[in-house]
């Protein structure tokens, strides 16, 4: 559902709305069917929004938003211009053979603006334009231009509507047009900015005079530093460790200090939502001219920070006291992850400076310190042992090569501090905007349990879904696949969210989390932020403003995030489909991973993370196969092989 679809339930001011909102507000006064009440606008009683949902028979339906209701049905003649899955507004007509019905009156946001498509010639010799997402035959037309004249495998990008074609990204054929795609397929905005969004940036001060934020803590004599990959030009958080008070500062790049209600950047932040990261470049949340300069914490230049501020018990860990302040502060080094790990390996031998022992002070016992919080922590939470596979893309847009990456002493260091932080910001609210991830269903992990006893994993001992999940990561590692089940077990867990009321965090353990540490690159943490800040300032006006209004970005920021990691996959498989299209005919090592009619396998050669679709007749779920790669839709990144041969298990003996 979309935030303006929440605003019409739960009530909103005018001035709430969003610029692309604002004609459907004015389409609903004067349809009447909305109502001021008490000053805030809401729905009258006889129409309900929500998403419109159709059957294989044409009919369609808006579910019910509260236990009350009913699902209202919608007969094709009553569904107007509405398409499947797009917002819409309906009035409840008078019930047709017992069923409660109702009309559309208005779409608010459709579901597909325009749809990407390619020319094709099928084996027929017909000419046809097919969507790239589904492979299906669709209708295009482009004024003044026959399509037929364009090169077989062009990429169009056409108004959903109208059929018209509204820009021509490039060929298939050509590596370079699979930036378009994946940004395009999953609504994504390229690294350019508009000019006012430049232009704002460009005005902001390039250097912070400490003289000037005198109502700030000034921390500059704190021994920060900064921890990032070594490609890293943004730096979103710092952190210091006091021994004396085992006291705890993460300091975050204080963006909400620069960037304004309702301004250009804040516009377009919002719009964006997150920073979307490719192998080769990132397509960032706000202009590199704000977070690469001024909101970056470099190192040797005074920065304003927004600053959580531990204590924790020295014996048990635990946070005694949290605070949150604005503050000034000078980071005295840039490390990377690579050099934390060298000193960490050395006991702190490995330094290049003398200057760094200060650092080093605090930070080979902080190094300790999150290793014991880690292990208490997985005690409520736990950990998955899956893979993530970086790939690396020559200047020609091609795939040059990919590596696993895998957690460090240095990555777990920072998550650990960064946990503290983001469960701290969450502690001060009963509403608000939370990161949560609800607990599975326990059939879901009992059918999943079933799936595995095929292959001799079985758990018969288990009181509720964590020590299912215990005992299934138990099995697995014993007999050598935990990786492959941990990927299973994820695909059976619920996706993180963000939401106004907290629920918890299964995944971590955690029953109070947010995500307070990265306002550089997502924005709910920029929302948190000043939610915070008009907690501890006392502005009645701008929390009513926010908590008004959480629902809606909750709603909004989980949209955006889901989008953003969809386009992040969807250019990682265009890559490998690439990769696979120069080896048709091969024939591969391969494990598989998954069974039944979406049976997929993993090719074990020198590139990682290659799935390929395979009829799922002749194998068993970790069977080690030989395959061949039969076919590849680089329009829709797939890769077909075909079953060889099973070979000897060479991992497991079941």
């Amino acid at each position: 559902m979309s935030p303006f679809a929440i605003q019409l339930i739960n009530g909103f001011k005018e001035t709430d709305l969003e610029l692309e909102d604002k004609n459907s507000f004015q389409a609903l006064q004067k349809l009447g069917a909305i109502e001021e009440v008490e000053g805030l606008w809401k729905l009258k009683s006889l129409y309900r929004v929500g998403q419109l949902y159709v059957n294989k028979e044409g009919r369609g339906f808006v579910e019910a938003q509260t236990p009350e209701q009913k699902d209202l049905l919608v007969e094709a003649q009553d569904m107007g211009e509405a398409n499947p899955h797009d917002d819409v507004v309906v009035k409840r007509i008078i019930a047709r053979r017992g069923r409660a019905s109702a009309k559309v009156l208005l779409v608010i946001r459709k579901a597909h603006v325009y749809q990407l498509v390619y020319t094709n010639t099928n084996e027929s010799g017909v000419f046809e334009i097919l969507n790239l997402k589904t492979g299906l035959p669709t209708h295009a037309v482009m004024k003044g231009m026959d399509l037929k004249a364009f090169k077989m495998g062009t990429v169009l990008k056409v108004d959903s509507e109208t059929d018209e074609v509204i820009e021509v990204f490039g060929h298939l054929a050509d590596p370079k047009v699979d930036e378009k795609i994946s940004l395009a397929l999953y609504n994504r905005a390229n690294d350019v900015f508009e000019e006012d969004c430049v232009a704002q940036a460009v005005e902001v001060e390039s250097a912070v005079t400490p003289s000037e934020h005198k109502e700030r803590v000034d921390l500059t004599e704190l021994d920060f530093c900064t921890i990032d990959p070594v490609t890293a030009k943004d730096f979103d958080d710092a952190i210091y460790f006091d021994m004396e008070e085992y006291t705890l500062y993460v300091a975050i790049a204080d963006v909400s200090h620069y960037v304004d209600y309702f301004s250009p950047i804040d516009t377009e932040a919002k719009r964006r939502g997150f920073t979307t990261y490719f192998p080769h470049k990132s397509f960032p949340m706000l202009p590199r001219e704000l977070s690469e300069n001024i909101c970056s914490l470099k190192p040797h230049v005074p920065r304003l920070a927004f600053v959580a501020k531990i204590k924790l018990n020295e014996s048990t860990l635990l946070p005694e006291k949290e605070e949150f302040f604005e503050a000034i502060i000078h980071s005295k080094r840039r490390f990377n992850y690579d050099e934390i790990d060298r000193i960490i390996e050395s006991d702190g031998k490995y330094i290049e400076a003398e200057n760094e022992k200060c650092i080093l002070e605090y930070l080979l016992p902080l190094q300790k310190i999150t290793q014991r919080l880690r292990k208490a922590r997985l005690g409520h939470g736990f950990d998955f042992r899956s893979e993530e596979i970086k790939l690396s893309i020559d200047a020609a847009h091609e795939l040059k090569s990919t590596q696993i990456e895998t957690g460090t002493p240095s990555h777990s260091l920072i998550e650990e501090c960064m946990l503290l932080a983001n469960q701290a910001s969450a502690k001060r609210f009963e509403y608000g905007i939370f990161r949560v991830h609800l607990p599975p269903q326990l059939s879901k992990l009992e059918e999943l349990l079933e799936e595995l006893s095929a292959i001799g994993l079985f758990v018969t001992n288990y009181d509720d879904a964590p020590s299912l999940i215990r005992a299934i990561q138990k099995e697995a590692d014993t007999m050598g696949i935990a990786a492959e089940v941990d990927s299973m077990v994820i695909k059976s867990l619920k996706q993180a969210t963000y939401a106004a009321h907290n629920e918890g965090h299964f995944g971590l353990g955690f029953s109070h989390y947010s995500h307070f540490t990265s306002p550089i690159r997502r924005y709910s943490d920029l929302i948190l932020h000043r939610l915070i800040k008009s907690q501890l300032k006392e502005d009645k006006e701008e929390n009513e403003y926010l908590l008004r209004n959480i629902e809606p970005l909750c709603q909004r920021v989980s949209e955006l995030e889901r989008e953003s990691t969809k386009a992040e996959w969807d250019f990682r498989d265009r890559k490998l489909a690439r990769w696979a299209e120069k080896h048709i005919g091969q024939e591969f090592k391969a494990h598989v991973v998954e069974v039944g009619e979406n049976a997929k396998a993993i090719l074990e050669c020198e590139v990682e993370g290659v799935t390929v679709n395979i009829h799922g007749d002749n194998v068993m779920l970790f069977d080690n196969i030989i395959l061949r790669i039969e076919s590849v839709s680089l329009a829709m990144a797939k890769i077909q092989g075909e079953f060889v041969a099973k070979r000897e298990k060479e991992i497991m003996e079941l």
